[in-house]
């Protein structure tokens, strides 16, 4: 008898995927967790997921033809099963097919303590169980689209020619200059020049450093890979641990690095609108409130993205009549609200916000001709505010130089840096995107610590 996920028999029933071996009336088994289970004294229901997709196969049984039917009523939500039986196919039926059962084993018995049972559970009380939380519709949704982006976003630099580059995880650099770095030691004296590496080490809070020198040796390439920050944050847009996509690109300026943000995020999410339609559907139902998670999606997706100065923006805050709790001025760093107001009422969707004033960004970007504002950006999204932030570098030595001195940047540890721009230097330019922060985004889920498999925030380290 032929062994079957439960995806490839919807994929086939529904004509994505033919196979001429699952059929009505075909014999077939499948193996998975039960998710419910009820029955009488002659029938009973399971309702079986084995984690191939998001749809759960409903398996009959009859007193008459299961031996051991007394034992399979009796099985618990959580009980692994293994099914043998004929595929039925119903496409009248709100199940496009079911399994009537000939044979049933249990697999792995499931304790009457298990806590996740036939109801909502709040996604605090999840968070207490990330082991287990997979295994709850919301967070198999969640995770199938991360996965899905995550594979969707590697396409989508190798169909466009980039180069994927592994930057170290461990460091001596701190590439936003914002000292939130955790220390890699193996001493507890903080006599770094005896430890491990000689010097002080700490883990990446930004593989964009590290990936320049490739970007000038290959012309277009990326990392993508964890990064670390040490804020101590307990907001629910920050974590300890998260994922960055770090593009960068040679012969690129600001404008260059606009078009390549725009592409990715459209590619990447009509991939998702493509292929997580069920996902989508069940985020958009019970998890966003406002139900427009998929409409949003393929408004962007479709969308023009406008482009807005910091100045620009300045001023429409000003004039916008909103008494914001952030009072607006020229140099300052924009809030969630400012940066919703101009997405929401001033585009009207997505925007590129550029020319920041110097001091509010880092070191590496590129002045602009007025000796006031960087060629930066940030790309601001509806719903969510910023979503990307990119920027040309500064090529130029000497101008490089003298801002990391402004700055106080310690340049003896980035002597290798300041290298690139005297051998062959030219204008190049990058940006990052964090994983989490995009996944919010995607399934409309508030809080990143229920889109990273196990969070890493303060205080917060159980798993």
């Amino acid at each position: 008898m032929a062994k079957f996920l439960i995806d490839e028999i919807y994929k086939s029933v529904k004509g994505l995927m033919p196979n001429d071996n699952i059929v009505s009336g075909a014999e077939v088994c499948v193996e998975g967790w039960i998710r419910t289970n009820r029955s009488n004294n002659k029938i009973g229901f399971i309702s079986l997921n084995d984690g191939s997709c998001f749809s759960c196969c409903q398996v009959v049984y009859e007193a008459e033809k299961i031996s051991n039917y007394d034992e399979i009523s009796k099985l618990l939500t959580g009980c692994a099963v293994r099914i043998s039986g004929k595929l039925i196919i119903t496409p009248d039926a709100k199940q496009p097919f079911e399994i009537n059962a000939d044979e049933a084993e249990l697999l792995g018995d499931c304790d009457a303590s298990y806590p996740l049972q036939k109801k909502r559970h709040s996604l605090e009380f999840l968070r207490e169980i990330p082991h287990l939380r997979p295994r709850t519709n919301t967070f198999m949704a969640v995770f199938k689209i991360r996965s899905i982006i995550s594979q969707s976003l590697h396409e989508f630099f190798r169909k466009n020619g980039f180069t994927y580059i592994h930057t170290p995880l461990i460091t001596g650099n701190d590439a936003e200059g914002a000292g939130e770095t955790f220390t890699v030691t193996t001493r507890d004296d903080a006599d770094y020049q005896n430890d491990f590496f000689g010097r002080h080490a700490c883990l990446t809070v930004s593989g964009q450093l590290h990936v320049e020198p490739f970007a000038l040796a290959l012309g277009k390439v990326y990392t993508f890979g964890p990064t670390f920050r040490a804020e101590n944050s307990n907001t629910p847009y920050h974590a300890s641990e998260f994922w960055m996509i770090e593009p960068e690109m040679a012969f690129c300026d600001l404008r260059g690095d606009m078009a390549v943000m725009e592409a990715m995020l459209k590619y990447v999410i009509k991939d998702v609108l493509a292929n997580a339609a069920d996902e989508l559907k069940f985020l958009n139902d019970f998890v966003v409130e406002t139900h427009d998670l998929i409409t949003k999606l393929e408004t962007v997706a479709n969308s023009d993205f406008k482009v807005i100065t910091y100045t620009e923006a300045v001023d429409y805050l000003k004039n916008s009549g909103e008494k914001f709790e952030y009072p607006v001025e020229w140099g300052m760093d924009f809030y969630k609200e400012h940066e919703i107001y101009i997405c929401e009422k001033v585009a009207k969707g997505p925007v590129f916000l550029i020319d920041f004033p110097k001091e509010i960004k880092a070191f590496y970007m590129k002045i602009n001709p007025d000796g006031k504002t960087v060629a930066a950006c940030d790309l601001l999204v509806p719903g969510v505010g910023e979503l990307i932030g990119g920027s040309q570098r500064e090529e130029n030595y000497d101008v490089l130089v003298k801002k990391m001195d402004d700055m106080g940047i310690e340049k003896e540890t980035l002597e290798w840096y300041l290298d690139l721009r005297k051998f062959g230097g030219v204008v190049h330019s990058g940006f990052g995107l964090g994983l989490e922060r995009f996944l919010m985004y995607v399934t409309g889920v508030a809080n990143i610590r229920d889109v990273i498999p196990y969070a890493r925030t303060p205080k917060n380290l159980k798993f």
